[in-house]
């Protein structure tokens, strides 16, 4: 701004001589300069310097002009401001042709001034923001179709993982769940106000199936029955007998129930330093009369307790009756879902739950959340039995639901991560793999389930014992 002012004050001084130079005649020296410091008045303060000089000349010669006898009057140019930001580059040129027609000596000057005011112009018009153009308008997103159902309590977590509900809604769904024991969805629930049911068992399914009259089904995964323990409570029962090592280790289902019907303690076992507690070795499991869950325990050791042959007839039914029954009416108070005793598992430790029945599922799911401490393992029965989880459709919505579980990669994925083993076994074996979860690879020691009418008999037996 210095450098600007020193420039004015330069070009004025040559400006002043040149009008004295030029009008000597008519006025004198000092009427002249007065005449310029009187014009150079209307721009102090002036924001475009170099232009000023200019201007001044041009309003002094107009006053010059005039007859001598007239005052210097505040003269009116078209050119005493600059031009606003919004003036038009028509406007700003209009005003320069009435600069260059003054007098033509002072062309260079006036050149300069139109190229740079029209630069100036031409800038300060394509900044002014045009006009918005409208926001396009969102693409229509179809309305997801809500799904309601009652699940297993097992499945409770996959249905409220945030990528399940993603991965839901790109398939057009929305699932509200609501949990409940499988058996009591076969046998209590009210079904009607729901597009679906999901137990975890193809027994609690049939029995839905035969009430509603649906023939539809759909397994999109299944789970085996494990129990969840520790190494300490591992080694003990390896040494009675009744835990047989090995990459993965199995409980040996028929030394177990020899142990539950001598009514053995865990204090008897020999050398037992890690757990010389006074109560019966017995398995925490869920109610029979109300869970899955605890039907697949009746299912397989059934199995084990009629000579390893599947329970067929009145008479077998009533031959294993007295042994199942004391797998449960001697834990005590059992609760309706696996949620119960696996929680207590995994808060509490081994001091009240040293073993609990579970699906692989929850361990390996628990794994993955990083809630398995050290010391906690995972033994398979022998022989185990096969937990399908199975979905009977209501009705289109729940039909279309179980096609989008059975069939989407991307959900099916999902389960494995869930611990649920779904139709391609690599999922569940990658899973396995990244977590190093103690699992067994192959399902070897799996036995078929007695018929849905068998297994209703041998539970109202176990019922029976209750009361």
């Amino acid at each position: 701004m210095v450098v600007d002012t020193v420039r004015e004050e330069q070009a004025i001084r040559q400006m002043t001589e040149r009008l004295v130079e030029n009008y000597t005649e008519t006025y004198s020296p000092e009427h002249i300069e007065s005449t310029v410091g009187a014009a150079r008045q209307k721009f102090a303060g002036h924001p475009v310097r170099q232009f000023v000089p200019i201007l001044i000349e041009r309003v002094v010669r107009r006053e010059l002009e005039k007859s001598p006898e007239a005052e210097v009057q505040p003269a009116t140019v078209s050119m005493d401001k600059a031009p606003e930001p919004s003036a038009s580059p028509s406007g700003t040129l209009s005003r320069l042709r009435d600069l260059w027609s003054s007098k033509k000596r002072f062309a260079p000057y006036a050149v300069g001034f139109v190229v740079i005011l029209t630069v100036i112009a031409v800038v300060l018009a394509v900044r002014q923001p045009g006009p918005e153009a409208p926001a396009a308008a969102p693409a229509p997103v179809a309305p997801l179709t809500v799904v309601r159902g009652v699940v297993g309590s097992e499945k409770m977590p996959f249905f409220q993982d945030p990528k399940v509900i993603d991965a839901l809604a790109r398939g057009g769904v929305r699932v509200e769940v609501e949990p409940a024991g499988s058996r009591q969805i076969a046998t209590s629930v009210d079904l009607a106000k729901f597009d679906f049911a999901f137990p975890s068992s193809e027994q609690a399914a049939e029995r839905i199936q035969r009430q509603r009259n649906v023939t539809a089904k759909y397994t999109p995964f299944s789970s085996p029955m494990a129990v969840a323990t520790f190494a300490p409570i591992a080694d003990l029962l390896g040494r009675a007998g009744a835990v047989r090592p090995g990459p993965v280790p199995t409980l040996d289902l028929r030394r177990y129930l020899e142990l539950v019907r001598n009514g053995t303690r865990w204090d008897e076992l020999p050398d037992n330093t890690a757990y010389p507690v006074r109560k019966n070795i017995l398995i925490s499991t869920t109610d029979p009369r109300s869970s899955n869950s605890a039907a697949m325990y009746l299912a397989a050791a059934s199995y084990a307790a009629n000579n390893n042959t599947i329970v067929q007839g009145q008479t077998a039914e009533q031959a294993v009756l007295p042994a199942v029954s004391r797998l449960f009416v001697g834990q005590g108070y059992t609760e309706n879902t696996t949620e119960g005793p696996f929680n207590n598992y995994l808060a509490t430790g081994m001091g009240p739950t040293p073993m609990a029945w579970i699906y692989e599922a929850q361990y390996v799911e628990a794994l993955v959340r990083g809630q398995i401490k050290p010391g906690m393992t995972l033994v398979y029965p022998s022989p185990t039995v096969l937990s399908r989880h199975t979905l009977v459709p209501f009705g289109e919505t729940g039909d279309r639901l179980g096609r989008l579980l059975s069939t989407d990669p991307e959900l099916q994925r999902l389960a494995a991560e869930h611990g649920f083993r779904t139709n391609d076994g690599a999922q569940f074996a990658k899973v396995a793999a990244e977590r190093n979860a103690p699992v067994a690879a192959d399902l070897l020691d799996v036995v078929a389930t007695p018929t849905y009418d068998t297994l209703e008999h041998l539970l109202e037996g176990v019922t029976k014992t209750y009361n």
